[in-house]
């Protein structure tokens, strides 16, 4: 039932959901655009690397940090600000780049490889890639999603006693507690308190209002911490 945006890789899966599902918009990720070609720079022989600035995959990074660097410029901006700069100034870019990388795709001069993967990738992923430009409260990438996950992913081997359903459904609330500014320890508290009072009901509606979205929620579960975008 879920509606709104996602910001992901071009997996494959996301392109079904994307099909099935006209509620959902899917934003590409820039940083996974970026990937292959800065994989590419590290696999050069040494004596390669003194021409490293000659070479497809650097001036597709440098193309990208380009464009990281005008956003970075409105960071904290209100979304309406965000998307009149970048359509005024960060669009020129994005279509000089993929004007660039289908030039360079039609030459068809690279051999196989981590350069020629991510210009045919952010080809393949253009439409999702521009994603951004249109809303102002759509991130470049997913990097804040996958920071959050890290921990998980280190500890999960740890959580024996939760089957893998539980555990994400614990992990998914706390990441959104933390993204919408609250305290993570009086927000649990609260949904177990309110669940108690819950147990033998069959209508569930209540639940909407004790989710970390809910705005109504008790002063208590709210952090005085700066609040973190995801």
């Amino acid at each position: 039932d879920f509606k709104g945006i996602v910001v992901c890789d071009g997996h494959s899966a996301y392109r079904k959901l994307d099909r099935e599902n006209p509620d959902i918009v899917f934003a590409g990720c820039w940083s996974h655009a970026r990937r292959r070609f800065a994989e590419a720079l590290k696999a050069l022989p040494k004596a390669a690397q003194k021409n490293a600035k000659e070479t497809v995959a650097y001036e597709a990074v440098s193309r990208i940090a380009a464009i990281y660097h005008l956003d970075n410029q409105m960071e904290g901006q209100p979304a309406k600000v965000r998307k009149m700069y970048r359509q005024a100034n960060i669009r020129p870019l994005i279509e000089a780049f993929f004007a660039w990388a289908k030039e360079i795709q039609t030459k068809n001069q690279l051999s196989r490889g981590k350069t020629l993967d991510g210009i045919n990738y952010c080809i393949n992923q253009e439409v999702s890639l521009k994603a951004f430009l249109e809303d102002g409260d759509i991130p470049m990438d997913n990097n804040a999603t996958e920071s959050a996950l890290r921990s998980f992913c280190l500890h999960k081997h740890t959580w024996k006693l939760l089957d893998s359903l539980d555990s994400a459904i614990i992990y998914s609330i706390t990441e959104t507690a933390k993204a919408n500014n609250l305290n993570l320890f009086r927000h649990l508290e609260y949904i177990l308190t309110v669940l108690k009072d819950h147990q033998d009901d069959r209508d569930y509606g209540f639940i909407a209002d004790i989710l970390p979205w809910f705005e109504k929620l008790p002063e208590t579960c709210w952090s005085k911490a700066k609040t973190t975008n995801i």
